[in-house]
């Protein structure tokens, strides 16, 4: 059966069948073109597949106790083939830590198990809808800030020339702050333009994202251009 025209593609890793085929006929009811994995391993041949075929899923939702490749280390190996989508990480772990350490290895949204399928929906609809908002209108310059260099339209930043891999959410806070260095941000203002929601989260989120930034920048000596401002937010300065 073919695809819908501009139907969102969905990677559905979760290993548990039943679970599998209700959020897969859930969201294609709704629109999506939903592919499922059962395992981690799967998954990764999946999103190889998807991208030399020049047809690359638009989000991943991943169960964390995976046969083959667990969850958490799922989420680096994406990375690392290419795949950009955003990763909404669903598992039974409830406790602030599980979901802080996802979020540093790069996760873009966590669900606690069991979740409601109308949540899910709005969940994949706010991280394709901020998605969608930095792909439309005029192309927009590429962004310089000491010797940092980002392109809004290659979603690339490189660091004197030499490329930095980043996921998805820190490279929209470093897009945000460099289109106006000058502005202290406060980390709600920051939420509300990587997610193009309200903050409905946690503030420690951005917090969380840009800790890993800093650690990814520390080997350039660029870390210290995200300055803390005590009690308000975040800023640039060299």
């Amino acid at each position: 059966m073919s695809e819908p025209a501009n139907s969102p593609r969905v990677l559905v890793v979760e290993d548990d069948a039943a679970l599998s085929e209700v959020v897969c006929t859930f969201l294609g009811d709704e629109g999506y073109t939903c592919v499922p994995a059962f395992s981690g391993t799967e998954a990764l041949l999946l999103a190889e597949r998807a991208g030399e075929k020049n047809q690359p899923f638009d989000l991943v939702i991943l169960d964390l106790m995976l046969p083959g490749v667990p969850g958490e280390e799922l989420i680096g190996r994406l990375s690392a083939t290419g795949v950009a989508a955003p990763i909404i990480v669903t598992s039974a772990k409830s406790a602030v830590t599980d979901r802080v350490a996802l979020l540093r290895l790069g996760a873009s949204d966590y669900l606690v198990k069991p979740f409601d399928l109308d949540e899910l929906l709005a969940r994949v609809e706010v991280q394709l809808r901020g998605r969608a908002g930095a792909e439309v209108g005029p192309a927009p310059e590429t962004l310089r800030f000491g010797r940092w260099e980002l392109d809004p339209v290659a979603r690339t930043f490189a660091v004197d020339g030499a490329h930095l891999r980043l996921t998805r959410t820190e490279f929209d806070i470093l897009a945000a702050l460099m289109r106006e260095p000058s502005r202290v941000f406060t980390k709600q203002a920051l939420f509300e333009l990587v997610r193009n929601e309200e903050a409905l989260t946690e503030e420690r989120t951005i917090s969380t994202h840009i800790s890993n930034l800093r650690v990814k920048l520390r080997p350039s000596g660029t870390d210290a251009y995200i300055q803390t401002v005590w009690g308000i937010g975040f800023k640039l300065q060299m």
